[in-house]
C-alpha cells in the first residue's frame, strides 16, 4: 500500500475523478445545474429517460462527493433545490469540453439514432 502522495502513480488521479464523475448521469445533472440551482422536478423533466431512483441516487452522490449541495425548505410541501459548490462549479470547461467532443463523436463516428459502432473483438449478431 503506497502511504505518501509522491508514491502514487499518476494514472490514480484519473481513477479518482472517473470514482467521482462516472455514472451515466451524473455529468448530465451537473451541466443542468451550471444553468442554475435547480429542483428535483426540474432537473427530471430535464432529463426524462432518467428514473427518480437513479436520478435520487446520483444526486446523493453528487452531494456525498462535495459537488452539489441540496438544501431544504421547512414548508408544505417541502421544498428541495440543488445546486453547484466550488468545488463542482470548476468542472464546468471539462464538461463543455466533453459535450462538444460527445457532438463531434456522434457526428463523425456514429450516425444519429444508430446503435453503438461494434468492438472489433465482438462477434457480429447471429440471424435467425
Amino acid at each position: 500500500m503506497r502511504n505518501s502522495e509522491g508514491e502514487t502513480p499518476e494514472y490514480c488521479a484519473i481513477e479518482l475523478a472517473m470514482e467521482v464523475l462516472g455514472g451515466r448521469w451524473k455529468l448530465a445533472i451537473m451541466k443542468r445545474l451550471f444553468i442554475g440551482t435547480q429542483r428535483f422536478g426540474e432537473l427530471k423533466r430535464a432529463m426524462p429517460r432518467v428514473t427518480q431512483r437513479m436520478l435520487t441516487r446520483q444526486l446523493r452522490e453528487l452531494e456525498a462527493d462535495g459537488l452539489i449541495t441540496r438544501t431544504v425548505y421547512r414548508e408544505v410541501p417541502p421544498k428541495v433545490e440543488y445546486s453547484l459548490t466550488d468545488t463542482g462549479r470548476s468542472l464546468e470547461q471539462i464538461a463543455d469540453l466533453l459535450d462538444t467532443w460527445g457532438r463531434h463523436y456522434r457526428d463523425t463516428v456514429r450516425e444519429p439514432n444508430s446503435p453503438a459502432p461494434r468492438m472489433a473483438d465482438t462477434p457480429a449478431p447471429r440471424s435467425t
